[in-house]
């Protein structure tokens, strides 16, 4: 597939209101009426079992977030939008009573309720344990993509997929995803003989196979972390660098708040988006993606 250089649009929306207008870019391509489809790409990371919103006193985050809203903003935009995926890359569990209590049940039932189309694993996802993960995902009606966990002789064995592809209308999706070394970040109790796997070299393998099945387009779900003070550390930026043929990284696991996608080069000199709306379902991240003909480039909004 040939691709150009993307074009960004950028705004925020409140409460289902856009407060932003919609900004161009120049665009290589023409105008964007001339572009005849469109993918919409929603995504969370890191909601910690944050189902209520945050009380309206709260000194940094006063009445944001909850599932209900999110919710609402989600049903907005598929009411609106013709080819939608919902997204989440991780740490979906741990931070409130609800998981205490409920041990991740609630959450999964919440998340399929919602109409996610599939997720990957963080590191506090593991925090039940590989049974209390799986008792859980038993409420999930959707996959869990794991690409560079090898389950083979655990409880988890079977129950996750190194990749999915989805069809939007006449275009396909590649998702796959990758997370972050469990050894010395989790207790070796709760995640067994999970044996970790280069996320650089497994990235680049389903890339690759996503390619070669014919994907649109193609998104990892991350739970590697945006960057750190350590540029050698693996992180999303390092990932987009270090492979090829993935045109998002959805991230997790750093809580970063990106106001818009960033963008870094891959290693045959191509675009790579990187966004991570934070964490607590305090933002609802959105990407749109344009398609014409053979080539596609993207509008982007961050809900919040």
């Amino acid at each position: 597939m040939n691709r150009r250089d993307f074009l960004r649009n950028t705004a925020l929306i409140t409460g289902g209101s856009m407060i932003a207008p919609s900004l161009f870019a120049k665009d290589a391509l023409g105008s964007k009426s001339a572009l005849t489809d469109k993918v919409t790409i929603l995504h969370t990371n890191d909601t910690h079992s944050n189902i209520d919103p945050f009380p309206d006193n709260h000194a940094k985050y006063p009445g944001r977030g909850g599932v209900s809203r999110r919710f609402e903003a989600i049903e907005a935009v598929r009411a609106s939008e013709e080819n939608v995926l919902l997204l989440d890359a991780g740490d979906i569990f741990q931070g409130t009573p609800y998981f205490n209590m409920f041990g991740g049940v609630l959450e999964m039932k919440l998340m399929t309720q919602l109409g996610y189309d599939a997720a990957t694993m963080g590191n506090h996802d593991f925090d039940g344990g590989m049974d209390g993960f799986k008792s859980a995902k038993e409420y999930a009606d959707f996959p869990f993509i794991c690409s560079n966990y090898d389950f083979s002789n655990t409880e988890l064995d079977g129950l996750t997929e190194p990749y999915t592809i989805f069809k939007k209308g006449k275009y396909k999706v590649g998702v796959f995803g990758v997370g972050v070394e469990l050894d010395g970040l989790v207790p070796d109790n709760k995640y067994g003989e999970t044996q970790y796997l280069d996320p650089v070299e497994m990235a680049t393998n389903y890339a690759a196979k996503l390619k070669e099945e014919g994907c649109d387009l193609i998104i990892c779900l991350s739970h590697l972390g945006y960057t750190y003070e350590d540029k050698e550390r693996m992180s999303d930026v390092n990932l987009a660098r270090k492979t090829k043929d993935i045109h998002l990284i959805i991230g997790g696991h750093t809580h970063t708040f990106l106001d818009k996608p960033v963008e870094e080069k891959n290693a045959d000199g191509k675009t790579v988006l990187i966004n991570q709306v934070g964490w607590a379902g305090i933002n609802l991240g959105r990407i749109d993606f344009y398609f014409e003909k053979a080539e596609f480039k993207q509008d982007i909004i961050l809900i919040e």
